[in-house]
């Protein structure tokens, strides 16, 4: 069964949005929709000796755009995003395991446009830290698909091919979940509860924040938080059957 997922790209988003890239077989960007202000697209949170702050990138006020039409023009930001990465992670355990990387994103690389800048990171972290095998596609390989918001995004899943779609709780507000029954198409909600915490060097433990954090702190044990304790108590549970 050809499970899918379709997700807007985010700015170095947190572990939940690496679990449902894991879950499924084909991971879609749907970065031709509206670019909505304020949101995950252009920014994320870290935790630092301060507590939770935002790191955001600056992408200027004009809201009539998609994602993918969003342009980056100044690049200060990066080695601000840098210096504060390094100040905050560097005297974690896995910090050196992934400097180079986060030099090649901030210092090295200049980036003009968010959404190229958002999926390089999210498959990079993907496949080369977090060894997910997923395939990854784009919605405007597609071509044009009809529609808006609810109709929009099911004729995406049914151009995908996909029988089963995976996707995040918030969107159960738009969602109508018997036109994917009528479409032949399994529905499912991806569950963030329960993740185990791990050590993080400025507590209390908050989940929401990047997924670098997780990363600078567990290092090659990071799917583990994510997934590989779920599939573990599922092996526990189906042992004591």
């Amino acid at each position: 069964m050809k499970k899918v997922a379709v997700l807007q790209s985010n700015y170095i988003p947190w572990k939940g949005y690496f679990d449902i890239i894991h879950d499924v077989d084909l991971f879609v960007f749907y970065d031709d929709v509206q670019y909505t202000t304020r949101d995950w697209r252009n920014r994320n949170t870290v935790k630092t000796k301060d507590g939770i702050i935002w790191l955001t990138v600056p992408t200027g006020s004009d809201r009539n755009r998609t994602i993918d039409e969003v342009q980056l023009s100044a690049y200060d930001w990066q080695r601000n995003h840098y210096d504060i990465l390094y100040m905050t992670y560097s005297k974690t355990k896995y910090f050196n395991m992934y400097k180079d990387f986060l030099e090649n994103v901030f210092l090295e690389k200049k980036w003009g446009n968010l959404s190229q800048m958002n999926q390089y990171i999210i498959k990079y972290i993907s496949k080369e830290f977090l060894s997910i095998e997923t395939e990854f596609s784009d919605s405007r390989s597609f071509g044009h698909i009809e529609g808006k918001k609810h109709t929009k995004l099911l004729n995406l899943v049914k151009a995908t091919g996909a029988q089963e779609y995976l996707s995040g709780p918030a969107a159960q507000n738009y969602i109508i979940e018997k036109d994917y029954t009528e479409a032949g198409i399994k529905l499912s909600w991806k569950d963030y509860s329960n993740y185990p915490e791990y050590d993080q060097v400025y507590p209390p433990f908050t989940h929401n924040v990047s997924i670098l954090d997780l990363l600078f702190h567990t290092g090659e044990e990071a799917p583990y938080y994510i997934w590989g304790w779920r599939e573990e108590k599922m092996k526990s549970v189906a042992d004591s059957i």
